[in-house]
């Protein structure tokens, strides 16, 4: 094994906006520590950063795409912060707390590619995306209740903005982990795919969106998100505004005359 596999997070891009973030703790099912977060907010930092990268997958080597937080494997760094007054708290704002801020600061698309389990804080770490795309054979739930936890790793945000108090509520409180095609009855999964085909489809999704016009995307992407919590004529307002920066765009110039000319638009993300 080289450095670059053995790192926790690996992160890597193709010639076509397309990049790929994946747990590399297959071993541990992808568990979070420390490290594995800091390493998911830089990677995630970088995707923002690179206006050549239009799309990016998340997913977890292996058998798993995050089982959640490590507790068999707690480093001597974590445990020091668990010791401390509130370092319980101070754990989660540093590692987890700080990969769902990271995941829900960027307003270029993110798909979850989910393989095998997507438990706790993974299952969070998925509804951070905006896309979620899962194996037949995955699993998803909270299991904090067997450690005599709850769900402090942003689970109680996304659990019930995803599927519904109810079922939220009892999926936590009986720690059940829902095969795909319930996830996705319950709007925990965007679609489900085979195991064998997971990483294709989401590259083929990826791609597919990378063509659209990277600024009109991102406009969109702030404006779904904001209007959850905007009245109605606030989220209005905000789209005349943003119109009004799109429409000067080249790309919106392109797109209308790819309109026009009945040709495949070229978007520059300009």
């Amino acid at each position: 094994m080289n450095d670059a596999d053995a790192s926790p997070v690996l992160f890597t891009k193709d010639d076509e906006g397309v990049a790929v973030l994946t747990l590399n703790r297959p071993d541990r099912l992808n568990a979070y520590t420390p490290e594995l977060c800091a390493g998911i907010v830089t990677a995630v930092d970088t995707y923002l950063r690179d206006d050549a990268l239009r799309a990016l997958i998340i997913t977890g080597a292996g058998r798993g795409f995050c089982a959640g937080g490590d507790i068999k494997g707690d480093t001597p760094e974590f445990l020091e912060n668990r010791a401390m007054q509130l370092g319980e708290a101070k754990s989660l704002r540093q590692d987890m707390h700080a990969v769902c801020r990271a995941i829900a600061g960027v307003d270029k698309p993110i798909i979850a590619a989910i393989n095998g389990v997507a438990i706790s804080g993974g299952l969070t770490l998925a509804l951070m995306c905006d896309v979620r795309l899962a194996g037949t054979s995955a699993r998803l739930g909270d299991t904090s209740g067997r450690a005599g936890m709850i769900p402090d790793e942003g689970g109680a945000w996304a659990f019930p903005r995803a599927m519904g108090y109810d079922r939220a509520w009892l999926m936590v409180a009986t720690q059940e982990l829902l095969t795909a095609q319930d996830a996705v009855a319950c709007g925990l999964v965007t679609r489900v795919v085979p195991d064998e085909a997971l990483m294709d489809e989401a590259i083929a999704l990826a791609r597919r969106i990378s063509q659209g016009a990277p600024i009109a995307q991102r406009m969109a992407k702030r404006l779904m998100r904001a209007g959850a919590n905007q009245s109605l004529s606030d989220a209005l307002d905000a789209a005349g505004i943003a119109a009004e920066i799109v429409i000067h765009t080249d790309d919106a110039t392109e797109g209308k005359a790819a309109f026009r000319e009945k040709r495949a638009p070229r978007f520059t993300g300009r």
